[in-house]
């Protein structure tokens, strides 16, 4: 999965070779399919109350915002193994936390950049602050993290495992 130490960010070979696929498809076709959509769009007339021609563009922008952020990412990703199933939390693992010791208010989650981010689990950055107050934890830890206003909240670490996606 990945976890960034200044500019370098980790990623499995998998998610690599997924992130490198996405690039390639952004730079590729779909570059071309915009540049076709905007074409069209020119064709039209009138550009100033064009509004096919203004979601194009728009598209075409986020696009490319898209390609630059890829483009940096693999531009300084290492690519290495997996975390281990070892009950240590680290960046790419699926962590159960139970909030003040209460184990019946618990929060399953993916521990990784937004890259990972799903609708089948909620994801939360190695950079936030749970997921710098729990990296480097074992299962059985508590762990304390500071919340937007300041205050402290404690948890403690239930189960660390490996994403598998």
């Amino acid at each position: 999965m990945t976890q960034t130490s200044e500019n370098v960010t980790w990623l499995t070979q998998e998610a690599y070779n997924k992130l490198k696929a996405e690039l390639e498809h952004l730079t590729g076709p779909a570059r071309a399919e915009i540049s076709a959509k905007i074409a069209a769009a020119r064709e039209e007339g009138d550009l100033r109350e064009n509004g096919g021609y203004h979601a194009a563009k728009e598209e075409q922008g986020k696009q490319e915002l898209r390609v630059r952020q890829l483009t940096q990412l693999l531009e300084n990703a290492k690519v290495g193994e997996a975390p281990a199933a070892d009950g240590v939390v680290a960046p790419g693992m699926v962590v159960t936390i139970a909030f003040d010791g209460d184990e019946d208010d618990t929060l399953t989650f993916l521990l990784a950049s937004r890259e990972y981010a799903s609708s089948d689990i909620e994801t939360y950055s190695p950079q936030s602050p749970l997921g710098t107050g729990v990296i480097g934890h074992k299962v059985g830890d508590d762990a304390e993290y500071e919340l937007p206003n300041g205050k402290k909240a404690l948890v403690k670490i239930l189960k660390a495992e490996p994403y598998e996606s």
